[in-house]
Parts: C-alpha cells; structure tokens; sequence
C-alpha cells in the first residue's frame, strides 16, 4: 500500500462516515459536493469531510482507492457507498436511511422523509 493510500486508508478507519469532497461541509466548493454534504448536514449526520482541493496526492489517490473516477466519494463504516448521483438515488429511495440504519449510524429519520416529501 502506497503512503497516500494508507492515509486515506487512515481517514476512513477513524470515522463512521467520510465525505471526500472539494471543500468543506461548511463551504462546498463544487455542485457536487454540495449536493451531498447538504443531505448529509441536512439529516444531522455525524460526518468527516476530507477537502481533496487541499491535497493533490489525496484527490488523486481517492480515485484510484476506490477505482471511482469522480468527487464527492461517500463512506460508510469503512464501506465506499458512491458518489453525487448514488447518493441522491438512495436518498430518494430511502436505501441511505437504510444503511445508516443497518451501519448504526445515527440520523434524523424525519429530516430523510422531508427530503423524500419534497422531491416525490
């Protein structure tokens, strides 16, 4: 394992949940990202945001880690979820709810139906 991989290795290993994004939660700093760390802060998960516009070798090497070539890349208890399209399917199918359930994840179920209501 190169160093860059264990590091990210690392970063997945001490969180439940980690958001490879460009930016952070606080500050997205592309669509994408947004788009997931806001369902994210909007469900109240307790989450890890890596900004990989802070480290090239990291922004790299998530993509190769993960043999997935975009940004944002969603973890879960050390499992690669997906990226912005993925996210936002499994949000809208309830399968993210369901995961963080089966994970233990902690969320706020009824800020996930409000999601569901708004987009039906």
């Amino acid at each position: 394992m190169t160093d860059v991989s264990q590091k990210i290795q690392d970063m997945i290993d001490a969180s439940d949940v980690v958001l490879f994004m460009k930016g952070t939660k606080e500050m997205p700093q592309c669509g994408f990202s947004s788009r997931v760390a806001g369902v994210l802060n909007y469900m109240d998960v307790e989450y890890r945001d890596v900004n990989v516009l802070a480290d090239g070798d990291v922004r790299q090497g998530i993509k190769d880690f993960s043999e997935w070539p975009t940004i944002p890349q969603l973890y879960v208890k050390g499992e690669f979820v997906g990226g912005c399209d993925i996210i936002t399917e499994m949000t809208l199918s309830g399968e993210l709810d369901q995961l963080f359930d089966k994970s233990g994840v902690a969320y706020d179920k009824e800020a996930a139906k409000k999601i569901r209501e708004a987009n039906a």
